[in-house]
């Protein structure tokens, strides 16, 4: 075995003001520039907005304010589902929070959404690091408040990251791991300390990510407690009525303090944001009909294609919308637990995916809507394609004896079917591998391994929908001998399992930034592969691909850091971790004609919570009755 490649270089995060870039350190140990305060920051030091900015150019400073959003999604918090809720605490692994709950909490900044990984101040009004990236320093605004008057400090601040690195989900508190300290020097002023072996984009991941609590509200109730008592909170909404597993409303703050603030500025439009339970898709839709809530993202095909034809559509009083999406598609599709014996032979995770005939599925149940996703990086400059070029070979030839041969030649796609449902040129090559792999037809006409097991596989889901889609796959392992089966499971369940790693394949979609950071290891990485609650489905744990993982996230430019993942996303691809799904580059959106919205969309996001408003106060209905 060939030694693993470094980790990550020790650079800070490039500062800007204004035009101007401040100093970070780079690992050539070339002199740096002082450090400097600054209203932003960004991984690769580009700001848009000057210090001087009046608000985001993608909202209108006069927005009016009041009316209801209501909608059934999408799911923020770490612990969040689409079909019921039992906590109020969205930050830790233990049950199963609503969506929306970070409207309640403030940042120290907050994201740009015409920029790819910008942020500026909200709750600190700027930020500092010292010359070798180890320290960052916020100086927060003396304006800011919790809900209930008291001050927000740095002592919350600092006391907040502190819990969730000891109490927070698995996901944060893996990713917090190189935060060596958070101090509050005095009431305005945090100082956050570093390993030194931390990632770039680690400052933005607190910054822009992780709300700022109460200390006096988590002092005195259990952080780590799944409890339906509202948390303290400091942002534009906080909990109104809700009835669990049922609705949730978020009444906007009037007196919120940073109302007026240019991040805020046309933001935060509805007097209420409201999200909406129900028992499955078709009840959702139904409910949306009736005018029972009034926005809705549509997700299924079939029912974009299909089913919008009803009266209010076709009086105009329901609007069909379809705006361009520019974020990176990601990946979605059935994870395969490698962390099961079976699964452990590439060989056999090819053969399934060979089984699912896409060409089919899309003409018969998507009606010719999606695309196949072949990438990790779908829709986005990160995806590889052809052979690798010098500077992708230059990161993969120290891994060339630990890899499977396929990464060195053209990018690994799934081969196109003839559309049939049952292409037999693709099964032959699935049986074969079979073959080659220790699993051949045995008595009952099932495939057996030497020891006599029979090779199984079960598709592990909470929505009854995806059983159409999984059933032709399912019929087409079986034509190859594999007992396969799908499993539905009531959310609880469900969630309890994957949390627990307890599936054989299961659907889900990764989204990906257009500046992959830190997040990336929670999806990938040998350190996520058994955490509980994680994203690494696959349990993927090989040193290449944590290498190149260090390479991305430590990139110096974005050249770099494009080639570091299109080298990333061969590995992957050539392991054959998943089976591929389909995706689209577009939002469908569907809504009641009660809203209005400014003239620019912001360029890597829907935009709508945030900027639209209600067109009239009196042609806003209340949605659902409580």
């Amino acid at each position: 075995m060939k030694k693993p490649l470094s980790v990550s270089r020790r650079q800070m995060l490039a500062l800007t003001g204004g035009a101007a870039v401040a100093a970070y350190l780079p690992s050539s140990g070339l002199q740096a520039a002082p450090a400097r305060r600054s209203h932003g920051m960004s991984i690769f030091g580009e700001l848009k907005y000057g210090a001087d900015f009046q608000h985001f150019d993608y909202v209108n400073p006069l927005a009016p304010k009041g009316g209801v959003f209501s909608q059934i999604g999408p799911v923020a918090a770490f612990n969040a589902s689409f079909y019921t809720f039992d906590t109020l605490n969205g930050y830790i692994l233990k049950g199963n929070a609503p969506q929306g709950l970070h409207h309640i909490f403030d940042t120290l900044m907050v994201r740009a959404f015409d920029e790819p990984d910008a942020l500026y101040g909200l709750l600190a009004e700027s930020v500092e690091a010292s010359d070798n990236g180890n320290l960052y320093t916020f100086h927060l605004r003396d304006g800011a408040r919790f809900h209930d008057g008291t001050k927000v400090t740095a002592e919350d601040a600092a006391f907040s990251f502190a819990l969730l690195k000891e109490k927070g989900h698995p996901l944060i508190a893996q990713n917090l791991k190189e935060m060596a300290a958070a101090e509050a020097r005095d009431e305005a002023t945090l100082d956050i300390r570093f390993t030194g072996a931390q990632t770039r984009d680690l400052p933005l991941f607190i910054a822009g990510v992780l709300p700022v609590f109460s200390k006096s509200f988590y002092t005195e109730n259990d952080f780590s407690a799944a409890s339906l008592k509202a948390p303290l909170g400091s942002g534009p909404y906080r909990i109104g009525d809700f009835r669990a597993s049922r609705f949730i409303n978020y009444q906007r703050v009037d007196e919120y303090w940073g109302r007026d603030l240019p991040v805020n500025r046309g933001k935060w439009n509805f007097d209420r944001l409201r999200y909406e339970y129900f028992r499955d898709r078709t009840a959702q839709f139904e409910a949306f009909k009736a005018g029972n809530y009034l926005f809705r993202e549509e997700f299924t095909s079939k029912t974009w294609a299909t089913e919008y034809n009803f009266p209010a559509v076709k009086d105009g009083r329901v609007k069909l919308v379809t705006l361009p999406d520019n974020t990176p598609s990601g990946a979605q599709g059935w994870f395969l637990n490698t962390r099961r014996e079976k699964f452990q032979d590439r060989r056999v995770r090819e053969a399934l995916g060979l089984a699912f005939d896409f060409e089919w599925t899309n003409k018969n149940l998507f009606y010719g809507l999606y695309k196949r996703t072949e990438s990790y990086f779908e829709n986005s400059p990160m995806k590889a394609s052809g052979e690798p070029d010098g500077a992708e070979l230059a990161l993969l030839e120290p891994w060339r004896d630990d890899l499977p041969p396929e990464v060195f030649g053209a990018a690994i796609t799934p081969p196109a079917s003839d559309g049939s449902g049952q292409d037999r040129r693709l099964l032959r090559r699935a049986a074969s591998l079979l073959d080659e792999s220790g699993w051949r037809i045995a008595r009952g006409g099932l495939r057996r391994n030497e020891a006599g097991e029979v090779l199984s596989v079960e598709f592990l889901d909470d929505e009854p929908m995806f059983e159409r889609i999984v059933a032709p796959l399912v019929k087409n392992l079986k034509l190859l001998g594999i007992d396969a089966r799908i499993r539905q499971v009531d959310t609880a369940q469900y969630q309890d399992r994957m949390n627990n790693y307890d599936f054989d394949a299961s659907i889900r979609r990764y989204s990906l930034g257009l500046t992959p950071g830190i997040e990336i290891r929670s999806y990938w990485h040998s350190d996520f592969a058994n955490v509980p609650g994680g994203r690494n489905l696959s349990g993927i744990s090989n040193p290449a691909i944590d290498a190149l993982i260090e390479k991305i996230i430590a990139a110096d430019n974005r050249e770099d850091q494009v080639v570091a993942a299109r080298a990333l996303d061969r590995v992957l691809r050539a392991g054959h971790y998943w089976i591929p799904q389909w995706h689209k580059n577009l939002h469908h959106l569907a809504f009641w004609d009660v809203f209005a919205w400014p003239d620019v969309k912001p360029a890597y996001d829907r935009g709508v919570e945030a900027t639209w408003w209600a067109a009239t106060e009196e042609a806003i209905p209340s949605g659902s009755e409580d």
